[in-house]
């Protein structure tokens, strides 16, 4: 690491997704006021997280298409004959 151009904070801290259990050591400059025993037997500051990695559908595979019917399906189902009809008065 190169000396000068990290801010003195930087160091070690256990980020935990408590949606599932979930946790990665890396090093960060964010402030906690609580602390973990890790894997190695040091302690290290918490950071307690909603989501991560481990927990997100997108990377899960748990992701749900909401769209099941393409946007201008729906669209020309809200609007329908209201919006053709505007257009043609715009032409004449």
């Amino acid at each position: 690491m190169k000396a000068g151009i990290h801010p003195d904070n930087y160091r070690p801290v256990v980020f935990k997704d408590i949606s599932c259990d979930f946790a990665i050591l890396t090093r960060s400059t964010v402030s906690t006021s609580e602390t973990i025993t890790w894997e190695d037997g040091k302690e290290y500051p918490l950071y307690k997280i909603d989501i991560s990695s481990a927990s997100h559908p997108f990377y899960t595979g748990k992701q749900k298409v909401l769209d099941t019917e393409g946007r201008i399906e729906k669209f020309k189902k809200k609007f329908g004959s209201r919006y053709a009809n505007a257009g043609k008065k715009k032409d004449s």
